[in-house]
């Protein structure tokens, strides 16, 4: 097993050194999900939540999300990100209405963006969260994983 190399020389905390990897294009995709009721599934689907478009507004907050994962998440490197995209399926069967959230984040860089899109799946489904609460606080947010991620020099990984 690989040394951790998140502490220094005493035990502290720190941001890892990145500086002697090689730059590779970096990929991942995170998912997240919220379960909703059927008033608010109708809000979402019919675009007559009270707050406006749910799925537009949380989409841009799980993009500015990705964008700053390295201003609250205190360990990330700060990164420029080349892409991020955000898309949403409802899986329904019976009383559940399940949005499924995937965030998929891409750059060229030192290191890679796992947490980016897990920062950018889980703010989306805290919007979506935040938008509607006035009709039910009852959702259930989750489970969020990584569903995959390529580049780097710990290889590939899928779900």
């Amino acid at each position: 097993m690989n040394q951790l190399t998140h502490f220094n020389d005493e035990g502290r905390a720190r941001m890892v050194d990145v500086s002697d990897k090689e730059v590779t294009s970096r990929t991942a995709t995170a998912i997240s999900s919220i379960e909703v009721n059927e008033v608010i599934y109708q809000q979402i689907t019919n675009h007559t939540a009270k707050k406006g478009d749910v799925l537009a507004v949380a989409q841009v907050a799980g993009i500015m999300a990705a964008k700053d994962t390295s201003r609250i998440i205190p360990m990330c490197h700060p990164l420029s990100l080349s892409g991020i995209d955000i898309s949403f399926s409802w899986q329904n069967s019976d009383d559940r209405y399940i949005l499924q959230i995937a965030c998929t984040v891409k750059t060229k860089g030192l290191t890679g963006v796992e947490m980016e899109a897990l920062t950018g799946a889980s703010v989306t489904a805290l919007t979506v969260y935040d938008m509607t609460k006035a009709v039910d606080k009852g959702m259930i947010i989750g489970p969020t994983y990584l569903q995959s991620k390529s580049g780097g020099k710990n290889g590939d990984f899928s779900r």
